[in-house]
């Protein structure tokens, strides 16, 4: 509920509770605060035991957390029924921008093979045909 809370703004929440409420008064106020979210908690776990009731038995397995999209979408996506993993695992990101890079330099890409350092990974810094020659400089283009 508060996982994007950080440490200097619960510093400034329980600092700005001293000044509001008391040293002498916040015990009391955290107890009633605790108190209130237990009740809150229970009377939310009897009206989802109600409504699982009320479905009936083949909505048994239903969660309240499937009804988050995002949550929904990862749990019918995640299995492996549609073969989205081998989909998924069929690209390789290093072969593809090897002949994105063998055809934008106008390479043939199976007579060249793209120059590799260690690990698989394309040089990019290296020119295709050796040339450090700057293009020439037009002052009407820019």
């Amino acid at each position: 509920m508060f996982n994007d809370i950080g440490p200097l703004e619960l510093i400034t929440l329980v600092v700005l509770a001293v000044l509001v409420f008391g040293p002498d008064k916040l015990p009391k106020v955290i107890q009633d605060v605790m108190r209130t979210v237990r009740k809150i908690r229970e009377f939310s776990e009897s009206a989802k035991q109600d409504i699982r009731q009320e479905l009936g038995p083949e909505f048994k397995d239903f969660e309240f957390e499937d009804l988050n999209p995002k949550t929904f979408i990862r749990k019918h996506l995640d299995n492996d029924e549609l073969g989205l993993k081998e989909i998924r695992n069929g690209f390789d990101l290093k072969k593809e921008m090897a002949e994105v890079t063998d055809a934008v330099h106008g390479r043939d890409t199976e007579s060249s093979s793209p120059s590799t350092s260690s690990g698989g990974r394309i040089d990019m810094t290296k020119k295709p045909d050796g040339r450090d020659e700057r293009p020439p400089f037009d002052a009407d283009a820019t």
